[in-house]
């Protein structure tokens, strides 16, 4: 497993130092999984998976793909957490107040937007 976080790390294109940010832990702690004088904890698997959205059983054992395959909703969950999760961002504040508005709303004028977007959408692909 050891092996396989080095190489998830090279894989994501990060120094040990980023990496060891990402999951909170230090560069020390990285460095001695990748040297096996330590093996991660249950819990810091768990994060590494949560964190880089990596296949468990290949990080345990080498068996599978190494990442996770999203289905679409998923994907598109992951990137709206990402975009909320600047607080300061433009767009993060936009998302939010649509959130908000779209589930003040009524049933009817809920239909009525959902129709606007599905036209938007279809306009928008004609334009392509």
């Amino acid at each position: 497993m050891e092996e396989r976080i080095k190489e998830l790390r090279l894989a994501l294109g990060l120094t040990q130092q980023v990496f060891a940010g990402k999951l909170n832990t230090s560069r020390s702690n990285i460095a001695n999984y990748e040297a096996k004088k330590n093996s991660p904890s249950d819990g810091m698997v768990s994060l590494i998976c949560r964190e880089f959205n990596v296949n468990e059983e290949w990080l345990r054992t080498g068996q599978g793909e190494m990442f996770k395959q999203l289905t679409n909703q998923e994907e598109l969950m992951k990137y709206t957490a990402l975009l909320l999760k600047d607080n300061k961002s433009a767009i993060a504040s936009a998302i939010q107040a649509l959130i908000v508005t779209y589930e003040q709303l009524d049933d009817s004028n809920k239909d009525v937007l959902e129709k606007v977007a599905l036209k938007y959408i279809e306009n928008l692909k004609k334009s392509r």
